[in-house]
């Protein structure tokens, strides 16, 4: 099996002049899931080449187990510094995506215009992708084969606006995970803050924050569109 993980290319918070990427412990925990059973993982960015860390991601309150083991694993950190360049991707090399969050995603890769079509080829041709956290917003501009908005009608989660209160985003961030879902027809629901909490809802599998990053990523693998693999 050959998942491909598509990170965020954009490392500015809105105007704050902080700093933002993607969120380490939601590339770590499904790198490690993918890795133990047998997954071929390749990495992928718009820009290519290393992609920006949010830095709060990597504070010691946020570490975790496998955020510390990827920082340690010499080959998957330089996995990471080479991702391939997004538009040199195509579907019909991989049998599933994956989308890690963090707050990047919402201003390059939910605009993208080659993220779009690639999530679009996924699920035409019968593939899963797996979204986490800030990635479920990268479905903004995603529509199904009929052309309506991908998500109508489907069951999905992200991250939730009581989340992004806490941590005093939601005035910076150009739009609202959960906002933007409920706009497109999702039938959004959500967990407790913070707890693991994942949704399936046909090929899209979504989950609410970093805590759902890893059982998203056992899900993907498990799904029955993959049983084959």
């Amino acid at each position: 099996m050959k998942v491909l993980m598509v990170l965020t290319s954009h490392d500015q918070l809105g105007n704050t002049g902080l700093k933002t990427g993607f969120w380490l412990e939601e590339l770590a925990a499904p790198y490690y899931t993918f890795k133990e059973a047998g997954v071929e993982i390749v990495l992928a960015s718009p820009k290519g080449g290393q992609p920006p860390l949010d830095p709060k991601s990597n504070e010691p309150a946020n570490q975790t187990d496998m955020t510390r083991r990827f920082e340690l694993d010499a080959e998957a950190t330089a996995q990471l510094a080479a991702t391939v360049r997004l538009d040199q991707i195509t579907q019909a090399d991989f049998d599933a995506v994956f989308y890690p969050g963090g707050h990047g995603p919402l201003w390059d890769l939910a605009e993208d215009r080659n993220s779009i079509a690639l999530i679009e080829a996924f699920i035409a041709a019968g593939k899963p992708a797996a979204l986490v956290c800030h990635a479920p917003g990268v479905l903004r501009h995603v529509k199904a084969t009929d052309g309506k908005p991908l998500v109508d009608g489907k069951k999905v989660t992200g991250f939730a606006n009581s989340e992004e209160a806490a941590v005093g985003l939601t005035d910076i961030v150009p739009f609202l995970v959960e906002d933007e879902l409920k706009s497109k027809g999702g039938v959004y629901s959500k967990g407790e803050d913070w707890a693991s909490h994942v949704v399936t809802d046909g090929l899209l599998i979504t989950g609410q924050n970093p805590a759902s990053s890893s059982s998203a990523a056992a899900i993907l693998i498990k799904h029955p569109a993959l049983a084959a693999k």
